[in-house]
């Protein structure tokens, strides 16, 4: 069924959008840098497809579930809402456990 991975990853995204106004992990703490950091992870990574593909690396296999548009060679529409979740996954984890870890080393300070 075309479109179901990119379904897929929107319902995904949609959670980590939720996760973060819930707890304010990344974007509803510092909008202006997590927006920044975002746009340097994505494009980083996606340089980084562009190569794989350039040098034989990365490719499209078959399949049924992309939609079928393609942003570059051998590079879908749905490797930039991945690269999106990738980069938005591990922000919101880094802004949950950098608190956690904050009060450990401070409760381990004070013994």
């Amino acid at each position: 069924m075309p479109g179901l991975y990119l379904l897929g990853l929107l319902v995904s995204l949609t959670g980590m959008v939720v996760l973060d106004a819930r707890f304010r992990l990344f974007f509803w703490r510092a909008p202006w840098r997590a927006t920044a950091v975002m746009v340097v992870g994505v494009a980083f990574f996606m340089l980084w497809d562009v190569v794989g593909v350039a040098l034989g690396i990365f490719f499209i296999g078959p399949t049924r579930l992309l939609t079928g548009v393609l942003l570059a060679p051998d590079v879908p529409l749905e490797e930039l809402f991945f690269l999106l979740l990738l980069c938005y996954t591990t922000m919101n984890l880094t802004g949950f456990v950098r608190p956690l870890v904050a009060r450990a080393l401070a409760r381990g300070s004070d013994s």
